[in-house]
């Protein structure tokens, strides 16, 4: 383990130069600088965590809250994470990783023991519980997800009404007139979780816009699950030729039902999913989709944070904008082919 005083001795400073330069307390001459940067990388230096976090009052660690539910997509959580690690890395922050599941007690735990100089926090519902947490405290937060009230709050999301709308509005251009919207499983819906509530407010809105007649059915995914539930929709709406996927796990399932039935896609249904282009471009069909993207959203959550901690970030909602990428599953609906 290489020690400080071996830095200094090699760059020929003094210890406490080195210090400096570390710490940024006091002006360093550029050519004492990169003599020291230089003596750093060939040594291979690492200043200890715990003598730099009693020195500065800071830990240079962000928390992160990620949700390790069964009735979420991990694929796309965990690419949201790793975006949120690599990006916070560039800034010479680590990442401590926290499970949702913990709530509040993990706020509480964080903002009062100074385990970390900020939060990240994923999973987010609309009457979202860690929230109240979040106000009262002067530690810097960045919220991935959008709650009801967003006052005293930075979040970045995917802008999930107008991706519904869009959804919508592609169905309707093709001549859809009944579709159906395959959400989450139930308990994302019972816990008002704000992307798949956002998802279904912006495609009933526009559906109304469009004459669009709208059913919506929360699965488990998996086959048996997907079976029943288009089971249940071809019962209620025989005539449904469009079909909304939110949930990665229910795509392939609903492919190989509705081949199993004799409904081709696109010529006698057509399918979008809301998914990661992974899902989109390896199911059996190619599907016209609106790609949820992970790497933006944990990039833009770390930039803001880095921002709050730097004394120039404010509070404000980022959504970026969806967009449609038309594949082999969507094309006109039969009766206007």
């Amino acid at each position: 383990m290489v020690t400080l005083a071996e830095v200094a001795q090699h760059a020929g400073v003094s210890a406490s130069t080195v210090s400096y330069v570390l710490s940024g307390k006091r002006s360093i001459s550029a050519g004492t600088r990169q003599r020291v940067e230089r003596s750093i990388q060939e040594l291979g230096y690492h200043p200890n965590a715990g003598a730099r976090a009693l020195a500065s009052s800071r830990s240079n660690i962000i928390a992160l809250m990620i949700p390790l539910r069964t009735d979420m997509y991990v694929p796309v959580m965990m690419e949201i994470a790793i975006a949120v690690a690599t990006h916070a890395r560039t800034h010479g922050y680590d990442v401590l990783l926290l499970t949702g599941e913990e709530g509040p007690d993990a706020v509480r735990r964080v903002t009062g023991s100074g385990l970390a100089d900020a939060m990240i926090l994923m999973d987010v519902e609309l009457d979202d519980e860690r929230l109240p947490l979040l106000r009262q405290t002067d530690q810097p937060s960045v919220l991935i997800g959008l709650p009801a009230d967003t006052s005293g709050l930075t979040c970045v999301d995917l802008d999930f009404g107008a991706t519904g709308a869009l959804c919508a509005e592609h169905l309707a251009l093709l001549g859809h007139r009944d579709i159906a919207v395959i959400g989450e499983a139930p308990a994302v819906y019972e816990r008002h979780t704000g992307f798949a509530e956002r998802t279904l407010d912006g495609l009933r809105s526009r559906s109304r816009e469009l004459g669009l007649r709208v059913l919506h059915r929360p699965c488990e995914g998996g086959y048996d699950a997907m079976a029943l539930t288009l089971a249940r929709i071809l019962d209620e709406r025989p005539g449904t030729t469009g079909f909304v996927v939110q949930n990665e796990s229910a795509v392939e399932p609903l492919l190989a039902l509705l081949r199993q039935q004799g409904r081709a896609v696109p010529e006698d249904v057509s399918v979008i999913a809301i998914c990661p282009d992974q899902v989109a471009t390896q199911a059996s069909v190619r599907l016209t989709s609106v790609a949820i993207p992970a790497q933006e959203m944990g990039r833009l959550a770390v930039e803001h944070l880095i921002a709050k901690l730097e004394g120039h970030g404010k509070d404000e909602v980022v959504l970026i904008a969806p967009e449609l990428t038309v594949q082999a599953s969507t094309g006109p609906a039969p009766t206007a082919a």
